[in-house]
Formats: structure tokens, C-alpha cells, sequence
């Protein structure tokens, strides 16, 4: 008698992303990169960081560099309350903070609500984008944070945070 072997290859799996907002639109990012969720605390400017590194905090002893992502993304002006949220993220081993607008859930989705995104040409690096998920009426621009964190401006941010 045979065993049937059912492939589990990476298309199969549903992926969780947390998703947050960012001024009126809703992106994703893959929960597995994110340590913690904290708020939005006072944080030690850095001297000639780009305007996106808010400063810098001590986390338990590790210095993390704070990045405001609708800065980073050019989504009007950042404004802090009691909803805003710091994501802290652990990306190939350095520890970094996303202020964010808001968190909403953990979604859970399948390669099939996965769309790839637009060509928007110039407007929009969509070398960051992993694509949109679908899920009913919601719409998740989904970040590939790996990419966007270890793009050459966040070499800034080691060297902000060094």
C-alpha cells in the first residue's frame, strides 16, 4: 500500500499578516517579522537622520531606531494619539520600530487572495509591495518589510542607530 504525500510547498499555506492603517488605507505585513506592539513613547532625535527616523528608544536595552511609516511613505502629516502604534519588527536579526496609525488584526490569507500589484509606474516602488490581499470588502496593500527595511536609505537607520 502506498502513502499518498500531499505537497506542502509554500502556495498551500495560508499566510497571516497583521494589518494596520495608515491614513484611510489598510496594508498587511507579515506577522512573523513583528517582536511586539507598544505606544507611541517620546523618542531621542537623531542629528541629520532623515525625517522618516523619528529618533531612536532604549528597549530593554537595545537601541532601537523608530521609523514613522507615513513619513517613510509620504501620507500627510504624522499626528500621535492614543491609538498610534509602534510595531516593533525583528528583521534578519536587527530590531526596528514602525509607528503606525492604527493596528487592526491578524488576517489570515490564502496565495488565491493574494493579487499581484499594479504597475503604477513611477508613482509608486512597488518593489516593496508582496501584492494586494482580498479578503471580503477589505483591500490590504501588503508590504514586503524585509525589502523596505533593508533597502539602501535604511542604512540610515543602522547608522542612526550606531
Amino acid at each position: 500500500m502506498q502513502m499518498k504525500t500531499t505537497d506542502t510547498s509554500k502556495a498551500d499555506k495560508p499566510l497571516e499578516f497583521l494589518s494596520f492603517t495608515l491614513g484611510h488605507e489598510e496594508y498587511g505585513i507579515d506577522i512573523q517579522k513583528v517582536q511586539e506592539l507598544r505606544g507611541y513613547d517620546a523618542v531621542t532625535r537623531i542629528a541629520n537622520a532623515p525625517e522618516f527616523i523619528k529618533g531612536v528608544v532604549n528597549l530593554r536595552g537595545i537601541i532601537v531606531p523608530i521609523i514613522d511609516m507615513r513619513i517613510r511613505f509620504g501620507i500627510g502629516a504624522p499626528s500621535y494619539d492614543q491609538f498610534t502604534v509602534v510595531i516593533v519588527l525583528n528583521i534578519g536579526g536587527r530590531v526596528v520600530g514602525m509607528v503606525v496609525d492604527s493596528v487592526s488584526d491578524v488576517i489570515t490569507l490564502t496565495a488565491e487572495q493574494i493579487k499581484p500589484a499594479p504597475e503604477m509606474g513611477s508613482a509608486l516602488d512597488t518593489d516593496y509591495l508582496i501584492g494586494l490581499g482580498t479578503l471580503e470588502e477589505r483591500m490590504l496593500i501588503l508590504v514586503d518589510i524585509d525589502r523596505l527595511m533593508s533597502s539602501e536609505e535604511m542604512g540610515l537607520v543602522e547608522a542612526a542607530a550606531a
